[in-house]
């Protein structure tokens, strides 16, 4: 059968006998001819003893989409919230200026370093005890920032709180891949996840005016602080319990110590650390990245990754435990979602935070103010992620996140050509509401693809690479956003570096920036999903 279509349905560990085959050809009914589907687009891991999928009955099903929706909804409204109450926040708490978008950043940097490590616990002890304790964590976390006095208080709690965020990050993969069969209920699941975390950055930006501007900063946690607990009441209660064999139980520890590759993850973890570390010192002032220190940290975070590289490669020729095996990026799709997700997460996190910028600090106008202009922007999300769940199955893969992809790259235009002078609904407006589009599309796209190249038993660690990917993307796109603007603006011919003219400057090649690095992803996506026809399928 010759290969002359790139429509291929990329299906989670398809036995010969259903693999998918080129769009507008039928599969051979002679003998046991298959398609010949080329290795860059095949799954990678073949099923060896995947458990059937009992189908959740209504009630299950709402209490398991409430959980993990609330949960990562309410840790990026938080994210949101910290964005436009930071000025205030930090005068309160008399933060230190050189620590100024610690509280930002920190959270980036714990929860980054350490969602390899609890992705890979969760797979051996369940999905459900680690996804409680995160969100256990999280709400005494989120308390304990409402309450700081101290600007190192403050930063010590969101540096915690971002270890319980990776609690529950990848087992709220694992919660959905095992309580979903593929196909439609799966693809809402993933699109309803996905729609808690633009949505709640977005309506944090909003909320973070009022609560700042009408009855303090503090409510923002507190008020957070008590719906989370009131999830992991519903959750303690309602989620399913996981299915384990007395023997499974007793292996517990055995798995613990032979089923991790825990090198791989310490190498890993290193990397990110000092990375995360070294791109938020530069966020809060990039003069430091001439400092020995952070040079050194950078450069030794950057060797690490071939040390990494190196090691899975080792654990996979021995058939060993790999944390994200080398084999993994020889599947075109798999590799180019990866680089998208790191790149548009960047761009997103970029955008939202230097649109607050460019409204308060460009525009000056209030923080409430700023929040109203936000408000189209969980719109979208919302609308974009509904959409998602109901076409996924449906609709080729790769003109969905082309589609949306580019949607959100006429966001970063508008943004690069806009006028501070200009009414908002000129280019400010279609900018807001443009911009979580891309991220929305790709989300349940990209948790579909990596959670059927991971085997069954490794859901969490899907999980976790996600996540890890997304929140480096974050941390990376913010700092090499502000660099830019801030090396722009520095070298600006306005005497006054803090004036709205300079500062707009700065703003504006940033934007130009990310405008590049969407379209690049663009092209990248146009060429790299080709084949990879429709995800999420159901199988029979």
């Amino acid at each position: 059968m010759s290969r002359t279509s790139t429509s291929i349905e990329l299906t989670a560990y398809p036995e010969p006998s259903v693999l998918a085959h080129p769009a507008g050809l039928k599969p051979s009914t002679k003998g046991d001819e298959t398609p010949n589907i080329s290795d860059d687009t095949r799954p990678i891991n073949q099923p060896v003893d995947a458990r059937t999928i009992d189908v959740p009955n209504k009630k299950t099903t709402a209490i398991v989409l409430v959980t993990i929706v609330c949960v990562t909804f309410i840790s990026s409204l938080l994210s949101g919230l910290v964005t436009v109450i930071l000025p205030t926040m930090a005068r309160d708490v008399k933060l230190e200026a050189n620590l100024l978008l610690w509280p930002i950043s920190v959270y980036a940097l714990t929860c980054g370093c350490t969602l390899l490590l609890l992705g890979s616990i969760a797979d051996v002890v369940g999905s459900r005890p680690m996804y409680l304790t995160g969100t256990f964590l999280q709400s005494g976390f989120t308390l304990a920032c409402g309450l700081a006095q101290t600007g190192i208080q403050l930063i010590v709690f969101r540096a915690l709180a971002g270890v319980a965020i990776s609690f529950c990050l990848p087992t709220a993969v694992s919660i959905i891949t095992s309580t979903f069969p593929e196909g439609k209920r799966r693809n809402i699941a993933f699109a309803s996840l996905g729609a808690g975390q633009p949505i709640g950055f977005s309506l944090g930006l909003t909320l973070g005016g009022i609560f700042n501007d009408k009855i303090g900063w503090r409510w923002g946690f507190h008020v957070s602080a008590i719906i989370n607990t009131i999830v992991f009441v519903l959750a303690f209660f309602g989620l399913p319990k996981n299915k384990r064999t007395e023997a499974e139980r007793v292996q517990v520890w055995s798995r613990l110590k032979n089923d991790i590759d825990w090198v791989g993850i310490l190498i890993g973890a290193l990397s990110l650390a000092m990375l995360s570390y070294s791109f938020a010192s530069i966020t809060g002032n990039t003069s430091r990245i001439r400092e020995p220190g952070t040079l050194a940290m950078l450069v030794i975070s950057i060797a690490l990754v071939p040390a990494f590289i190196l090691w899975v490669g080792r654990q996979e020729r021995l058939g060993r435990p790999a944390v994200i095996p080398n084999s993994l990026w020889r599947n075109r799709i798999f590799t180019c979602i990866s680089i998208g997700v790191f790149v548009i997460w960047g761009t997103f996190n970029a955008i939202e935070t230097l649109l607050t910028l460019f409204f308060q600090e460009v525009q000056e106008i209030s923080a409430i103010q700023t929040s109203i202009r936000f408000l189209p922007a969980p719109i979208s999300g919302a609308l974009s992620n509904i959409v998602m769940g109901l076409i996924a199955h449906k609709v080729r893969a790769d003109w969905c996140v082309t589609f949306g992809i580019a949607l959100s790259t006429i966001a970063t235009l508008l943004m690069a050509i806009i006028q501070p002078e200009w009414n908002y609904w000129a280019a400010a407006f279609p900018a807001v509401f443009l911009n979580p589009i891309g991220a929305d599309a790709l989300f349940t796209v990209s948790n579909l693809v990596i959670t059927q190249v991971f085997p069954e038993k490794t859901q969490a660690l899907a999980g976790s690479v996600f996540n890890t990917i997304a929140q480096i993307g974050k941390s990376v796109g913010l700092a090499t956003s502000a660099v830019i603007a801030a090396s722009i603006t520095e070298h600006s011919h306005h005497e006054d570096k803090t004036s709205p003219e300079a500062l707009m400057q700065g703003y504006r090649a940033a934007f130009w920036y990310l405008f590049a690095l969407s379209t690049a992803v663009g092209v990248l996506f146009a060429w790299g999903l080709r084949g990879i026809g429709r995800v999420g399928m159901k199988r029979e």
